[in-house]
């Protein structure tokens, strides 16, 4: 029997339950990237938007486009386009148009195979004297994100899944570091950072993962399926984490910029 047609499961006002907590790194991506006059910004994985035009506005941009697969995210993000900001729905592992002066991407990429393939394309992208500005999450190593690779391999799932199992394509910052050496950057830095996310109890962290890499598992699942899935998600998870209030989440990201030539 065929696996269904991965659908388009994203939703905006679930992702945006944390705008606060989600944003913090994106503001941190932005400081990473160096002040040129009026540079053409693409966005990779724009989301909803609203970031895209912080973008725009604070690195003084004459142009900056937003690239999305998801048509909910896109129709949300439409709210932010004009006076120099455009939407496109497309696929940010295949994008090709070029000649930007900065491309950035703020927790897109891991949604993206192969890096080590995937930098020398995005370098590509980039007008002379380019930047290239990624933030992506490195959490894989939390219960939020091992507890769902476990469920996912459980004999009631995997079946429905394919034996699909999301693992994250992020490598580790050296390899990052040697990649953008020999690309060609004549500067860049590469580090992690840990974010201490303060949630009102546990139960929030499903809501977080449920918004982002759960969608991974519940658009390959019809409706009942997924709704067990969460289920035993959610019982696992609760077993896993200490049932503090206030809750602290840790969640760990992976930044990267590079500029200039050798």
């Amino acid at each position: 029997m065929p696996l269904p047609e991965p659908r388009d499961v994203w939703n905006p006002d679930r992702y945006e339950k944390f705008r606060s907590e989600r944003s913090a790194p994106f503001f941190d991506l932005l400081a990473l990237v160096e002040r040129r006059d009026a540079p053409r910004i693409l966005d990779l994985g724009c989301g909803t938007g609203e970031l895209t035009r912080l973008a725009h506005e604070r690195l003084g941009a004459r142009e900056t486009l937003g690239v999305d697969s998801s048509r909910a995210m896109l129709e949300r993000a439409a709210e932010h386009a004009g006076a120099g900001v455009s939407f496109t729905a497309g696929d940010i592992g295949t994008f090709a148009e070029g000649g930007f002066d900065v491309v950035l991407s703020n927790a897109a990429m891991h949604w993206v195979p192969d890096h080590a393939a995937l930098l020398p394309r995005l370098t590509s992208l980039l007008a002379p004297g380019g930047q290239l500005a990624i933030q992506v999450p490195a959490n894989d190593a939390h219960p939020s994100h091992a507890v769902a690779r476990d469920v996912a391999r459980e004999a009631a799932f995997a079946r429905p899944l394919g034996g699909f199992v999301r693992e994250s394509p992020v490598l580790e910052p050296e390899s990052y570091a040697r990649l953008l050496h020999r690309i060609g950057f004549a500067a860049q830095r590469v580090r992690f950072e840990i974010y201490a996310h303060v949630l009102g109890s546990r139960e929030d962290v499903v809501e977080w993962v449920r918004g982002t890499t759960l969608t991974d598992y519940e658009k390959r699942l019809d409706a009942p399926t997924w709704a067990r899935f969460l289920e035993r998600y959610r019982e696992k998870l609760m077993a896993a984490l200490p049932d503090e209030r206030p809750f602290v989440y840790t969640y760990r990201r992976l930044f990267l910029w590079a500029g200039g030539t050798r």
